[in-house]
């Protein structure tokens, strides 16, 4: 009789073609065995009756601050939180840390802290800066997932925005290296100088944060980057997409055969800017949240099929650098932390929109995995991948609470929102790392995936 490590029987598996109540066995990380009935023994076993098992999330859009600024977030903290959430790999972001990820030293570095502390697997961003034009080529071949360059001003001196010489040049090597450049896509020139205009008048309110930072500012952006990848022929990745017409300049490169996908966030689709009247520094980020009107086009969308993939952009700090007390809405840090909560608010927005689940598994998981070369392993259900799974339970409401948030620091956005599902289980290659929503103590499941 064959043997399994782990048989997960009874759930009703997201499947790419569909929904399918079939037992799951496990064998050495692999998926073994996917069948109505599965005969055989087994080390362990998870009855999913009632539940929904979808392939671990893969979040390709978190900021980790280590090493440098653990005490922001790190690994440990960090990955506890993707696990509690059914992400089963991230790819953590090139800057914030000390040094930011611009140098193959700096890259292997932080491979090495991963691979010692984290729960879940990841993969790492390289960055394209000025001045390390002559480290792409090291950094792609030591195994970064691509490279992230910001079109606006960072407020972060360890890694600056690209100017546009920068830019061009960088765009060709990464083209000629057969990597992805991923951008941050806000105009420096009209975001520095709508916030100089209100602060130069005293003016510094929700409001007025979000009039520094229009919807033009992204598609300007967003424009002239594709003009320069058509010149360079650089494959273009957009992050945190928050407007509809930035998404339709991004629709029409797609038409004309372009390399370019798109994601947005959950938070630009579960709130909007009453949030940043309401809550403050809480709430503030980069593109910021959009008027209720242009947050409902950001979910037509979604159900349409126009993004690629959701990720979270989870950008978290100590309170103390958001506390309205010592900074107004303009001096404080911007980003919002909610790693752990992207797969939920997928959730959440399928079932009000009567979106199928496998289109959820699609914008987290195999989309992400196709796009930065881990299908061979990650992204999907099925015979021979690695055995990432995210169990949920659909029916069985979560309320964000600081006690079951996993992240270094709980101030955020989410803290009080209620989903309508609630994660039962994380497993990373087969071993259960998050059970009964609860993160297992002392597993560092986590290892560095390369391309």
């Amino acid at each position: 009789m064959e043997h399994y490590d782990l048989i997960i029987r009874g759930g009703n598996v997201v499947l790419p073609d569909g929904v399918t109540q079939v037992d799951i066995g496990v064998k050495n990380g692999k998926i073994a065995a996917i069948t109505a009935t599965l005969e055989g023994e087994t080390t362990h076993e998870w009855n999913a009756t009632g539940q929904h098992v979808l392939p671990g999330m893969i979040d390709i859009h978190v900021h980790f601050s280590e090493p440098g600024r653990e005490h922001w977030e790190g690994f440990t903290t960090g990955s506890a939180m993707m696990a509690a959430g059914g992400c089963t790999t991230f790819f953590d972001m090139p800057l914030n840390g000390i040094p930011s990820t611009v140098t193959e030293e700096a890259l292997l570095e932080k491979a090495r802290i991963g691979n010692e502390k984290s729960i879940v697997d990841f993969g790492l961003w390289g960055g394209l800066v000025p001045g390390n034009e002559d480290d792409l080529q090291p950094l792609a071949e030591s195994g970064v997932i691509g490279f992230k360059a910001f079109l606006s001003t960072t407020g972060n001196k360890e890694f600056e925005a690209v100017d546009d010489m920068t830019l061009l040049t960088g765009m060709k090597k990464i083209a000629a290296l057969g990597k992805i450049l991923a951008l941050h896509s806000e105009s420096a020139a009209i975001t520095n100088w709508l916030k100089a205009e209100k602060e130069a008048a005293g003016l510094v309110s929700a409001d007025d944060y979000l009039e520094t930072r229009p919807i033009l500012a992204e598609v300007e952006a967003v424009e002239r980057a594709l003009y320069y990848s058509e010149i360079t022929g650089c494959a273009l990745h957009f992050v945190h997409i928050s407007s509809a017409a930035a998404v339709a300049k991004i629709e029409a490169a797609k038409a004309r055969g372009m390399n370019v996908t798109v994601e947005t966030c959950a938070h630009y689709l579960l709130f909007n800017h009453d949030s940043l009247r309401e809550k403050g520094t809480i709430a503030k980020c980069a593109p910021p949240l959009r008027e209720a009107d242009e947050q409902q086009r950001l979910i037509s969308l979604l159900a349409e099929g126009k993004f690629d993939m959701l990720s979270s952009d989870h950008s978290p700090c100590p309170y103390e650098m958001k506390d309205p007390k010592d900074y107004n809405l303009f001096q404080a840090w911007g980003g919002i932390s909610g790693g752990q909560f992207t797969l939920l608010s997928a959730l959440e927005l399928a079932l009000a929109h009567n979106i199928p689940l496998e289109h959820v598994a699609a914008w987290t998981a195999s989309n992400p995995a196709t796009r930065f070369e881990l299908a061979d392993r990650k992204g999907s259900i099925a015979i021979g991948m690695d055995a990432d799974l995210a169990i949920v339970n659909l029916n069985e409401a979560f309320t964000v609470t600081e006690e079951n948030y996993y992240a270094k620091h709980k101030q955020s956005l989410y803290i009080g929102h209620t989903f309508p599902s609630s994660l039962a289980g994380t497993i990373i290659r087969g071993h259960i790392v998050v059970q009964d929503g609860k993160v297992l103590p002392s597993v560092n499941e986590g290892s560095w995936q390369r391309p």
